[in-house]
């Protein structure tokens, strides 16, 4: 699902929400956690799942085609873990 269809779905599922509204919202709720995880924090939406950040540590690569050596700087990077609820209703496709 892309983020248009999620707004699509929101707007349809809800009577009181047109789709300028539904965007909003969407783009309140992601704008919400894009924010958090820049300052280090954790989002955690019960039921669903968490987003943290992680630091990647700076390591060798080789380049497959020429087979040079290449460093790769230390990064981070946003990381999602799913909540069991979400597992759960996945596994067992009641979604």
């Amino acid at each position: 699902m892309t983020k248009s269809e999620l707004i699509e779905q929101l707007s349809y599922s809800n009577n009181l929400l047109g789709k300028k509204e539904s965007e909003l919202v969407v783009n309140t709720l992601l704008e919400g956690i894009r924010n958090a995880l820049v300052e280090g924090e954790r989002v955690e939406i019960r039921g669903f799942g968490s987003f943290t950040v992680r630091t990647r540590d700076a390591r060798e690569a080789r380049n497959p085609k020429s087979g040079e050596v290449v460093q790769i700087a230390a990064k981070k990077t946003a990381f999602f873990k799913t909540g069991k609820e979400l597992r759960e209703r996945v596994d067992n496709g009641n979604i």
